[in-house]
């Protein structure tokens, strides 16, 4: 058996893309690695299908010590640092106008939410976005309203966009008994652990002593599987985001901090600290403005009604000259120019259809303009999200959250809820039960630990 996502000649190819993004010079380690045998192609699903490759391993090695020694141009338009990144916040807005019994039924929402969208997209996780309307055509669901069913789904489109394996048994329609266990789920529940054990003094290491408490290795992947290696290798935050790590910049601290937005409900600038505080175990420049974002929209959504304004204080939060900044404002301005969604889809391609489906600004964007496009609609927004493509269940699960949470649970679509049967499944600890741990559980913890 091979670990994937660690070995040094399937990180090298990343790391070239992830150096050459921050202006490090990588063409001579680049001409290495190529004159030798090597590829720069970056290998699909974390490890290289070529066995032979394993032969190149000393000389990835050596290569990426060299570009972490490779010096990095100064780029203060997107700063590491939360001091110099909050300069640039407004400043905060502390009124709220949603009453207790309210925010009950908008952190429930926001979870149930979550939930939806994340099952929504589960089945497709990894099948291009051509594949997914093929999918949705032959069984005569497209455009996208629903869950994915394998009904009437012809042999030769099911072997040519096969579903996720790990999870086609669970999410498709015919089969969902509930919300299967799922990381986009784990990690806002070792959110609400952290602000339960640790309070707003939450810091770095409190995270990593949970996740090291918490986290089965093999639960954990891209980004956070090499932060969880550092740690074990005894290093400390932020040096387990950046050393060996290619993946700093993707999706995976996205998806952890919604949950500090929900307990921050009309404090953008309180959740934004709280998920930098998290992000930076793990991420790096705009991987670490991804979980700002989502934690500041989490914090609006829980408060607001207008999802322009969610929008707003999620950008308020991310360093203006930043390319992730960029990602939003194009998502948004696509959006208001142009009514189509697949013509909206095929502009965000042509920008980012060259990164991973797992990287957080091709994401940051979709995500972005499918709530714009949404205009407030629960369905409209996550089915625009996963019919979309990249990385389906962790867009679709940011999309549903903020959603959901600006509805609240009791005006969600009961076809898209009821199957959930109020029942989330997981292995973390202090969840982990039989029968599922409640969403309404989850939601009365949440606003116990609210500010």
């Amino acid at each position: 058996m091979r670990v994937t996502w660690i070995q040094p000649e399937d990180l090298l190819p990343h790391e070239l893309l992830a150096s050459r993004a921050q202006g490090r010079s990588v063409d001579k380690v680049e001409a290495r690695w190529l004159e030798a045998g090597g590829s720069a192609v970056p290998p699909v699903g974390g490890a290289s299908v070529d066995p032979a490759s394993r032969g190149l391993r000393a000389l990835a090695s050596e290569l990426l010590e060299e570009l972490e020694r490779a010096p990095v141009l100064e780029n203060k338009a997107e700063p590491e640092d939360l001091a110099t990144i909050r300069t640039t916040w407004p400043s905060p807005d502390v009124s709220t106008s949603v009453v207790a019994g309210d925010r009950y039924n908008r952190v429930h929402g926001a979870w149930l939410g979550r939930a939806v969208g994340c099952l929504l997209g589960k089945p497709v996780e990894k099948v291009p976005r051509q594949g997914i309307r093929e999918i949705l055509e032959a069984t005569g669901a497209w455009p996208l309203d629903g869950y994915f069913t394998a009904a009437g789904l012809p042999e030769s489109v099911a072997a040519r966009w096969p579903w996720n394996r790990a999870s086609r048994t669970t999410s498709l329609a015919e089969n969902i008994d509930g919300m299967p266990e799922d990381d986009d789920l784990n990690y806002p529940l070792i959110a609400l652990y952290l602000l339960e054990t640790h309070g707003p003094a939450l810091t770095s290491d409190d995270v990593a002593q949970a996740w090291l408490w918490l986290l089965p290795a093999g639960r954990v992947y891209t980004a956070e599987r090499i932060a969880y290696r550092n740690l074990l290798l005894g290093m400390d935050p932020p040096a387990t985001a950046w050393v060996r790590n290619p993946f700093r910049e993707w999706i995976g601290a996205q998806i952890r901090t919604d949950v500090y937005g929900w307990a921050n409900p009309g404090r953008p600038d309180l959740a934004a600290e709280l998920a930098y505080t998290d992000a930076t175990l793990s991420h790096t420049g705009n991987g670490v403005y991804g979980a700002l974002y989502a934690a500041a929209m989490g914090a609006s959504a829980i408060v607001e009604s207008d999802v322009e304004r969610v929008l707003d204080a999620g950008l308020a939060v991310v360093p203006p000259g930043s390319r992730f900044a960029d990602a939003v404002r194009f998502a948004r301005e696509v959006v208001a120019a142009e009514p189509d969604w697949e013509r909206v889809l095929d502009a965000l391609y042509q920008r980012y259809g060259r990164l991973h489906w797992v990287h957080v600004l091709p994401n940051a964007a979709l995500l972005t303009a499918a709530i714009a496009y949404g205009q407030g609609d629960f369905v409209r927004s996550i089915c625009a999200v996963v019919s979309g493509g990249w990385d389906t269940d962790s867009s679709g699960a940011t999309v549903g959250s903020v959603l959901g949470a600006m509805h609240g649970a009791e005006a969600l679509p009961t076809r898209f809820v009821a199957p959930l049967r109020n029942s989330l499944a997981t292995s973390i600890p202090g969840f982990a039960r039989i029968g599922g741990v409640g969403f309404d559980e989850l939601a009365e913890r949440t606003v116990r630990v609210s500010s």
